[in-house]
């Protein structure tokens, strides 16, 4: 095909890392569907791995765009429009496919001017930061954006039941999808055969210790604290013998959480393990995962420590909910609950759990196929 006369389609996140850990099947979907994928990106700030590199090899042309995460950051998020303006009138793209709330939203606002020359709007809600618990300010700052910009978007693609809900009744996209999330393999997860002892050595973990998990960045959403103040009381009641807390993940809290580990002394029971590319076999040598994230659109963390089959203690908010259903360890926002449900893991047979076969990437895909085939 003539290079000048082949479909480009444009994949916009906030962060470069967004691509490459979540989103490399719909780009595979796209290439085989003939499209040429250009992803605009800020690649400074990979955020998901350490660097770029997943990307090489990909046949992605990738662009420069300096967003910044927060919409508040007025100038990083004024130059990133003007270079997306930019790209946009130097190529022509027949699909603008846009992720995360900054890169969802500036995205949109460029790329509708070419709707009537028949550029086609994609924009996939990875979780809308207005839910049901939300905070007020949330609602007053994020819905009215979103409920605007629907207005120029093609295809609204949520994946979980509430925002699914949620943008069928107020938000006035031309049409509105819900998938499985970007999904994972099953069968890869099922089938890690890791050397139990070798690996908890290096990590740093007895064998004998009963070894929860969680996995997320170091920050105040992913609510890391209320697991450790949960362990502190444990201890002081002298319930937490043999008991280790590792945290796979980076952020602007490690401070803080150091802090808070020394605080309830648990600098014996508790590691954090930083980014890690293994975190599969991590999750095979654990013993119990816990997720106290307070905000999640489907979290791919969590269908992995479901499809390993571990006990699952987690919050009791959407996403969670959509994997686990009515799943025993769903509980509230309190140390309380994650004290009380941690004593539950520990002394019961061991539940295991296993993630529904419509959340495995090969039907995610399917579902993503019959989305872009519509165009």
């Amino acid at each position: 095909m003539n290079q000048e006369n082949q479909k480009k389609a444009l994949i916009i996140a906030t962060v470069s890392g967004f691509a490459a850990q979540f989103e490399m099947n719909h780009i595979q979907i796209l290439q085989e569907q003939g499209y040429e994928v250009h992803y605009a990106a800020n690649f400074k700030n990979p955020h998901y791995g350490r660097d770029n590199s997943r990307l090489s090899g990909t046949g992605i042309f990738c662009h420069q765009v300096d967003f910044a995460r927060s919409p508040f950051y007025i100038k990083s998020n004024g130059k990133a429009y003007f270079q997306l303006k930019k790209l946009m009138e130097e190529v022509s793209f027949q699909l603008v496919h846009c992720h995360t709330p900054v890169g969802g939203a500036l995205g949109r606002v460029v790329a509708r001017k070419y709707q009537k020359k028949g550029t086609k709007i994609f924009y996939t809600a990875h979780g809308f930061h207005f839910y049901k618990g939300a905070p007020w300010l949330n609602w007053v700052l994020y819905f009215p954006v979103e409920w605007w910009l629907a207005r120029y978007t093609d295809v609204l693609i949520t994946i979980n039941k509430e925002d699914f809900c949620l943008a069928k009744k107020w938000l006035p996209a031309r049409k509105i999808e819900k998938i499985h999330g970007v999904g994972i393999s099953r069968e890869a997860c099922q089938n890690i055969i890791v050397d139990r002892e070798k690996k908890r050595k290096e990590l740093g973990v007895n064998l004998g210790d009963y070894l929860l998990v969680s996995v997320g960045e170091l920050t105040k959403r992913k609510n890391h604290q209320i697991v450790l103040k949960a362990l502190g009381r444990l201890k002081q009641e002298g319930q937490g013998k043999n008991l280790c807390y590792l945290i796979c993940g980076e952020g602007p809290e490690r401070e803080h959480l150091y802090k808070v580990i020394e605080q309830e002394g648990l600098k014996e029971e508790v590691l954090l393990a930083g980014y890690r590319t293994d975190v599969r076999e991590i999750l095979s040598v654990s013993d119990c995962f816990i997720f106290p994230s307070k905000q999640e659109g489907l979290p791919v963390a969590l269908m992995e420590a479901m499809a390993i089959g571990l006990p699952i203690i987690c919050s009791d908010i959407r996403g969670n909910r959509d994997l686990l259903g009515n799943g025993k360890w769903l509980v509230n926002q309190s140390i309380k609950e994650y004290e009380k449900a941690i004593k539950e893991v520990i002394y019961s047979t061991k539940v295991k759990t296993e993630l529904a076969i419509t959340y495995d990437s090969k039907e995610v895909e399917k579902e993503s196929r019959k989305i872009y085939n519509q165009i």
